[in-house]
């Protein structure tokens, strides 16, 4: 059975909605950034909404958590995508819009080729990880676990 790697991570902005004007620099880069995700290499599907991203949606019923979900063919695809794209400038710069999260904000977990996980399994997986930490059941880039 072949797997791919799904992820969640979650921020929490500094301003009160996505249309503060603390978080227009973000908002502007959103569109190039998911198209060069879509582009990637191992790029298998992201959540997104009628706006085209995931900002309008809401799985942890606070206005100031925005979700990015998606689901890439392997880890190491992903992780170039991560840190060594234009995306890796996002990350150098969430300290400008997002507040410090004091817990995991990301989660990395194995699904089957051809399935895509909910977005409340993700939530799940998420908790799960800030609760016991890593484990197969989920885990993060520093702590990778292997198929068996």
């Amino acid at each position: 059975m072949a797997y791919n790697i799904a992820q969640l991570n979650i921020a929490r902005m500094i301003g009160n909605t996505i249309t503060d004007p603390e978080m227009n620099d973000f908002v502007s880069q959103l569109d190039a950034i998911n198209a060069l995700a879509e582009q990637s290499d191992g790029f298998v599907w992201r959540l997104k909404a009628g706006n085209g991203n995931a900002t309008e949606l809401n799985p942890y019923k606070d206005d100031r958590i925005i979700v990015n979900f998606s689901v890439w063919q392997s880890i190491n695809q992903l992780k170039a995508y991560v840190y060594n794209s234009a995306h890796a400038g996002v990350m150098r710069d969430r300290k400008k819009w997002f507040e410090k999260f004091g817990k995991p904000y990301y989660a990395l977990w194995y699904v089957e080729e051809g399935t895509l996980p909910s977005v409340e399994e993700a939530v799940k997986r998420l908790e799960h990880l800030q609760q016991h930490s890593c484990s197969a059941y989920v885990f993060d880039f520093s702590n990778i676990f292997k198929l068996p």
